[in-house]
């Protein structure tokens, strides 16, 4: 665990730091090529400077948000409000956790990415990531 994401669990109750601990290692085991940083105050985790998944603790628990959630398709995640692709869902505690299902959502966070990234610079207009076209231009093919 880096020291940023550290002072910021230290920061949570007993059982939130549980909860964020196993978040924790449950996204670093299922997106080993995420970049890890603190962003906006809360944990956050990136792919090509992209943010994909990050939580952060709320007054009803502990928010888990996959910045292109939306487009899971997952029951279980909630849609955000704005005109964003965000879905979240909450914990209170860490055995609300299914540990497969989580396997699936950061599965998909990877395949499904609108580009955050570029937001400022399309001057607010959300654009959705052709994922084939970035591996193609990635391995040169």
């Amino acid at each position: 665990m880096s020291s940023t994401l550290k002072s910021y669990v230290e920061n949570l109750s007993d059982d939130d730091q549980i909860l964020c601990n196993l978040l924790e290692r449950i996204i670093r085991q299922n997106l080993t090529m995420a970049d890890f940083k603190i962003w906006h105050a809360h944990p956050v985790w990136f792919i090509n400077g992209n943010p994909i998944v990050g939580y952060s603790k709320q007054k009803a628990g502990i928010r888990l948000m996959f910045w292109s959630g939306a487009d899971f398709e997952e029951e279980k995640l909630k849609m955000g409000t704005g005109k964003f692709k965000d879905a979240s869902i909450f914990y209170n505690n860490s055995n609300e956790i299914d540990e497969q299902e989580l396997q699936r959502w950061l599965e998909k966070s990877k395949n499904i990415q609108w580009d955050y990234k570029n937001l400022v610079k399309r001057k607010g207009k959300l654009e959705k990531i052709n994922l084939d076209k970035e591996n193609e231009n990635n391995t040169g093919t």
